[in-house]
């Protein structure tokens, strides 16, 4: 997002603890004026233009750029007027330059053209986590903790190179093949390999397991082009192989996508055909409903969805359509509000633009949309949310619009700023804890560096062995905190007791990451989860929330 920075300087400087907090929960928000993954109508069509400099502005672009006194910047000049010009609409109207547009389409359509590794910066060289399974490292014979002295014919060790340079080394078109020097341990010599790029999906389902044995968990980061066959994947497993009769959908982060893998999923959450489960809107765009198939593959039972100030767009429209229906109960804090519909135009360079045509509506007539008619507030709102306390209590959650809207069976629902929960759960007091973020950031790094030297046999257990049998002993906490320290000599030898267990809980649920993958981690981090342990209260009590309406 673009903010007035003396403003957000001048806030910073008086809320200071509150940064920390706002770095862990909306920094997927930051940006949201070009938000990755805003709902769209998957349509994208190509101008007839050289771009948007065109009529009166190309006119008087060529006049100053010939006659002007003093040598100036054509494209930045462009770039201020086209800023200008859509900063004048809606905050998520904007335009994508072509070196942007290559990630934004990624995060859309669910893959990328790659080697496909995980990877971490340890002292300036680049180390392995992992391979990803069935990627073409894993193929070529990379293992977890080789490190990447070489790339082609840039050698990439200690030169301290950005994240993102490195990514532009790896990446490629696919079928092309990138020549990779490896340095194992143990070993002096480079091992060098040749690995041909393919496609390499980036899931939208982080994880799906079982929270008990009847109620199954599905983790969703953004609705991409697969995240429905990502979710129809994890439910089948966990229906034919588990069991699963209920249902928690974690939507807590998620920025939306597309509109129509959200239809699509809904639709496998409603047995009935032709239930709405939203409609579209604009002024050039007659209304469009989106209704349920009728053809639910599985039977789901209860559902619960987790929505938090980080849910928005597509996440908002599945929340939306569950409440309107009394399908489920819906868990959290105030989403988002965005409720915009936006259509991508190609433009002949290779930019795009990305324009909003239409609001979105739930079943009931509701729009989510927060006022936007002051940028600056808009901007700040989030910011807002902390300092009026609304995070912390249901009692200060701001209701937009006071228009009254019902569910099918009757409760009265509110528009105009998000989602409203049906059960709130306060945001975890860590959040704003200045120690326990400092030390959050360390522990990837400091797992890593202990499961490649301990070489437990942990990989011989099972996922719930490992669950119970495996504890953070003293001996790795004092560790940790000590290699904290020595990242940050600020942080105290000693720290509070409860923060001790805090990162007891940490360092396993990282643990189980690197030995698990993400099913590993929130199959632990969920335990201690607020609003998970809020979803299988509702679930487990004698007459939930739930499916008049299927």
């Amino acid at each position: 997002m673009q903010q007035d920075n003396t403003s957000k300087s001048h806030k910073l400087s008086v809320w200071f603890p509150l940064m920390f907090a706002i770095v862990l929960v909306i920094g997927m928000l930051i940006g949201m004026r070009m938000q990755t993954a805003a709902p769209a109508l998957a349509v994208e069509q190509e101008t007839t233009t050289d771009g948007l400099g065109q009529g009166k502005v190309e006119e008087i672009l060529r006049y100053v750029e010939a006659k002007y006194v003093d040598p100036v910047d054509r494209d930045a000049l462009l770039q201020e007027v086209i800023d200008d010009l859509l900063g004048r609409l809606d905050p998520h109207s904007n335009y994508i330059s072509a070196e942007d547009l290559r990630e934004v389409n990624e995060q859309l359509e669910g893959n990328f053209d790659g080697i496909g590794v995980e990877f971490m910066m340890l002292d300036d060289t680049i180390v392995v986590v992992a391979p990803l399974a069935g990627g073409p490292s894993e193929a070529a014979g990379i293992l977890a903790g080789d490190k990447i002295i070489q790339i082609a014919d840039s050698t990439i060790a200690g030169v301290n190179m950005s994240t993102s340079g490195i990514i532009e080394l790896l990446r490629g078109e696919k079928g092309t093949a990138v020549e990779v020097g490896v340095l194992r341990r143990g070993e002096t010599a480079l091992r060098e390999y040749t690995i041909t790029r393919d496609e390499i999906p980036m899931n939208s389902v982080d994880a799906s397991y079982m929270l008990n044995d009847k109620v199954g968990y599905i983790k969703l980061n953004r609705f991409s082009a697969t995240t429905y066959e990502e979710f129809m994947k994890g439910l089948e497993e966990m229906v034919e192989k588990e069991g699963m009769e209920d249902l928690v959908i974690d939507l807590r982060h998620n920025p939306g996508g597309y509109l129509q893998q959200a239809t699509s999923i809904l639709s496998q959450l409603f047995r009935r055909k032709d239930q709405l489960l939203v409609f579209t809107e604009g002024r050039s765009v007659s209304r469009n409903d989106y209704t349920s198939t009728g053809r639910a593959f599985f039977d789901v039972d209860d559902i619960v969805v987790l929505i938090d100030e980080g849910s928005a767009s597509a996440s908002e429209i599945l929340a939306g359509a569950i409440q309107d229906h009394d399908r489920g109960t819906v868990i959290g804090r105030r989403s988002f509000g965005k409720g915009l519909v936006q259509e991508q135009y190609k433009l002949k360079d290779g930019s795009a633009l990305r324009l909003t045509v239409a609001r979105y509506y739930t079943p009931s007539g509701r729009s989510i949309q927060k006022p936007y008619d002051d940028p600056e507030a808009y901007d700040k709102e989030m910011y807002d949310r902390y300092e009026t306390g609304e995070l912390e209590s249901e009692a200060r959650m701001v209701i937009q619009d006071s228009t009254a809207y019902y569910t099918d069976n009757g409760r009265v629902v509110y528009g105009g700023g998000g989602i409203m929960p049906d059960i709130f759960v306060p945001i975890d007091s860590l959040a704003t804890h200045e120690l326990y973020l400092e030390l959050r950031q360390y522990v990837p790094e400091f797992v890593f560096r202990h499961i490649s030297g301990e070489g437990q046999p942990l990989t011989e257990l099972s996922l719930e062995a490992f669950d119970r049998t495996f504890q953070v002993e003293p001996e790795l906490v004092a560790d940790f905190l000590s290699f904290a320290r020595s990242k940050d000599d600020g942080i105290a030898a000693m720290i509070p007791p409860f923060l001790q267990a805090e990162v007891r809980h940490m360092l396993k649920a990282r643990i189980a990451k690197h030995l698990f993958d993400n099913k590993g981690y929130y199959y632990i981090w969920n335990q201690r989860d607020d609003m998970v342990n809020a979803a299988l209260k509702v679930l487990t009590s004698p007459n939930p929330q739930t499916a008049s309406q299927q």
